[in-house]
């Protein structure tokens, strides 16, 4: 069986995944993935001039939230998925069609390009949507997006049309990223920097993956008093810097570092691990045992933690915890770097309180430059550019970081500027939000426009939510954005060459030459 898929960074010879998935999904995964899309394309048909509803709505987000890369490997789950969505096109309008999983990859090289950027900025957003959702925040204008551009993906468009909707697209995702950032805040508090160790102490622990603070504060509720410590991996992190769930004594500390090296740090791990998004590997069978996963992350013959109106029960995963036992002495980790502890908590909030310190720095000629350097991380070789990048970054410069790019260099101690340290961790990869709104405000300050700053973003990406995240800056009209380790396999020559010549989109070569480019 063949399949087709170039949706993420480490895609088969940089071209497309066509025998089976460098992340190890199977074709009939990858062809279900294409089937739900195109029922999605039907259900948005089916709801045209129609009120679509809950049910619909939530079918759409999850349904796009579960083609993203590393978070469903099931194709029975899938497809039960599809039948859902079918019931529901059925009740709006029997007539209306999916769109051909045939068509979804073929046709003009550009135009293909310029779709499958749409969808997968898409799937990026689902998935932010859908962690607000989860706390009851939802913005009418998203919503309706979901259903404007999966309509518009079952359409004939001229490449200008395409490039006008990818950037009405980033736009709203940006109005996505600011709900979940006020459905962040208004249930967990403003984050605070917090210093973070990456020591397991002994005995029973869970350890929690993702994105989903809902997943985690619900854990930390069924967990205390039980003897069983909480410890957050990857994207997960920046959960400590919330007050609402720091507050637990039982959240302990951090494990292990980016996604991709989950197998090795997983290997054998006396404790179990909760999926509660995107990031997950093929389980190895020393520790396949004692994987769960819950909400649209699905593995074959993992155990799955259903929910009932957003409220989960842990009682398997804790009983688990508990039967493993975990180790029988503290067990100290490092980052890659060697270090042995974190920060996190440097949000926006954070950040502006302190303006006044940065302006002044800036003017004093303490601060030269701003660095964003961050995104996802990835397995593939060229990724130690994000750490010499920071490691050669001139001392009078500042580096702001989120997503799990971080964690190429964040363990790291490069010292502080005026008492800041020069290394702030922003967040998960949707608190971009935070650095526009830092870059915003700054630019605010210096009476300039955003790209006037002495601030470069400096981006690594691996999965959707990277693409949708960067359409929001291109739509925004920053320039001069430096991405890597490669190019989308998903940009024909073409595409590229428009976002080169109008955004001064730059691929990375090396942290000299680049640093010498940017602050020259």
């Amino acid at each position: 069986m063949s399949m087709f898929c170039f949706q993420c960074e480490q895609t088969a010879g940089g071209k497309g995944c066509t025998k089976v998935g460098v992340c190890g999904k199977q074709p009939v995964v990858a062809n279900s993935q294409d089937e739900l899309t195109c029922a999605l394309i039907g259900l948005a048909r089916a709801a045209q001039g129609k009120s679509a509803g809950k049910t619909a709505n939530d079918l759409v987000r999850q349904g796009l939230f579960t083609t993203v890369t590393n978070v469903s490997f099931d194709s029975d789950r899938i497809k039960a998925l599809i039948e859902r969505i079918h019931e529901e096109k059925n009740k709006l309008d029997l007539a209306a069609e999916d769109f051909a999983p045939s068509e979804l990859w073929s046709g003009d090289t550009d135009i293909v390009s310029l779709r499958s950027t749409l969808l997968l900025g898409m799937r990026g957003m689902a998935a932010y949507a859908e962690h607000a959702a989860v706390l009851e925040k939802e913005n009418p204008e998203v919503t309706a997006w979901f259903y404007k551009g999966l309509n518009a993906l079952g359409e004939e468009h001229t490449a200008e049309q395409w490039l006008d909707l990818l950037m009405e697209f980033g736009k709203i995702n940006l109005a996505c990223m600011a709900i979940l950032d006020d459905a962040n805040t208004s249930t967990y508090g403003q984050p605070k920097p917090t210093k973070v160790t990456m020591t397991v102490e002994k005995g029973p622990f869970i350890v929690v993956t993702g994105h989903d603070l809902l997943d985690l504060k619900q854990l930390l509720e069924q967990t205390e008093g039980k003897g069983v410590n909480i410890y957050t991996h990857g994207e997960m992190l920046p959960a400590h810097g919330y007050p609402e769930l720091n507050k637990y004594s039982h959240l302990k500390g951090n494990f292990g570092t980016a996604w991709q090296n989950q197998q090795k740090e997983f290997d054998n791990i006396p404790a179990p691990i909760l999926f509660t998004t995107n990031c997950l590997m093929v389980p190895k069978s020393t520790y396949s045992d004692r994987v769960f996963t819950t909400s649209v992350v699905a593995f074959p013959g993992a155990q799955h933690i259903p929910d009932s109106n957003h409220v989960k029960d842990f009682s398997a995963l804790i009983n688990k915890a508990i039967e493993l036992g975990g180790w029988p002495e503290d067990k100290e980790f490092t980052g890659i770097n060697g270090g042995k502890e974190l920060m996190t908590g440097f949000a926006r909030n954070t950040v502006l309180s302190v303006a006044g310190t940065v302006i002044d720095a800036v003017k004093a000629g303490a601060i030269k430059h701003f660095f964003l350097v961050g995104g996802c991380d990835g397995a593939k070789p060229g990724r130690n550019y994000y750490t010499e990048f920071v490691q050669k970054a001139p001392k009078d410069t500042v580096i702001l970081t989120l997503a799990c790019g971080k964690y190429r260099f964040n363990d790291l101690n490069i010292g502080e500027i005026g008492g800041l340290p020069r290394i702030m961790d922003m967040g998960q990869c949707n608190d971009a939000y935070s650095a526009i709104q830092v870059a915003v405000a700054l630019a605010d300050a210096f009476k300039c426009g955003v790209n006037d700053l002495p601030l470069t973003l400096v981006l690594s990406w691996y999965e959707q939510k990277a693409v949708c995240i960067l359409l929001t800056l291109l739509a925004l009209g920053i320039k001069n954005i430096y991405i890597g380790p490669s190019l989308p396999a998903f940009l024909s020559p073409n595409v590229l060459n428009i976002l080169v010549s109008k955004f001064d989109l730059h691929p990375i070569t090396t942290p000299e030459n680049d640093l010498q480019a940017i602050l020259k």
